[in-house]
């Protein structure tokens, strides 16, 4: 008990706030079987099915916020992992979790390989110009 008579949990500090490991926060995963799809900058949005993912009592609080975070705008990897201060191999794993659940779906930019050469993209500038 603390001074002020309340129990304190030794989970909570009061500058950090809660203190969770992240091996807890993905079950002591590392790693999804989605997360070679899950680079930096794929794209994370809500399924729009998806209604108030907090009744969902199989969901983490961090599950929870990456559903709303993703709602309104689309988030990258790297911006939930910025907005959640959780590591990137965290919210991998949770986003992997969540796709599985289908609560979100993951837009994965396109590889450079399938780009447009600038050669190309240079010649039908210059095609447009001399129309």
């Amino acid at each position: 008990m603390s001074a002020d008579g309340q129990a304190r949990s030794h989970w909570f500090d009061d500058e950090a706030g809660p203190v969770v490991r992240p091996y807890a926060m993905t079950r002591g995963r590392t790693s999804h079987a989605a997360q070679h799809r899950l680079d930096l900058i794929a794209v994370v949005v809500t399924e729009p099915h998806v209604d108030d993912p907090e009744t969902d009592t199989t969901l983490s609080p961090e599950h929870v916020d990456i559903v709303e975070m993703c709602r309104d705008m689309p988030q990258s990897v790297a911006e939930l992992a910025a907005g959640l201060d959780l590591p990137i191999g965290v919210v991998r794993v949770l986003v992997g979790d969540l796709t599985d659940a289908e609560l979100v779906h993951v837009t994965r930019p396109v590889p450079p390989a399938e780009l447009p050469d600038e050669s190309v993209l240079r010649d039908v500038i210059n095609g447009l110009r001399a129309l």
